[in-house]
């Protein structure tokens, strides 16, 4: 589980990330990254739609995606904001192919 300072809350954070980051494409997901400077753990947001599924599918996809960058905590910079868009095909996706497309785009863009 990603503690709370790993976590982006806010609103204009998420559209920051979306708008200005740079952007990984998968079949499953869509990985958007910010770099700063600040110093400060890096942080991850998750967007699931309802187009995905209805709540039960999409609290599992949510839960899967928070401990897959639970574990690629250590390995993404200091300062990185992560937000993730999950697209319909998540729904019925296995668990490794998600940590794969995942775990892929942030070693792209979220390195340390």
């Amino acid at each position: 589980m990603l503690a709370r300072g790993n976590r982006i809350t806010r609103g204009a954070d998420y559209r920051s990330v979306v708008r200005g980051g740079s952007r990984c494409a998968a079949a499953h997901t869509v990985t958007h990254v910010v770099s700063t400077s600040e110093q400060r753990p890096p942080r991850f947001g998750f967007i699931v739609s309802k187009r995905v599924g209805g709540a039960v599918v999409r609290n599992t996809v949510r839960r899967r995606l928070k401990a897959i960058c639970a574990e690629a905590l250590a390995d993404v910079r200091p300062g990185a904001d992560v937000v993730i868009r999950v697209l319909p095909s998540a729904a019925s996706a296995d668990y490794s192919d998600l940590r794969t497309e995942v775990v892929r785009c942030l070693e792209r863009k979220a390195a340390a």
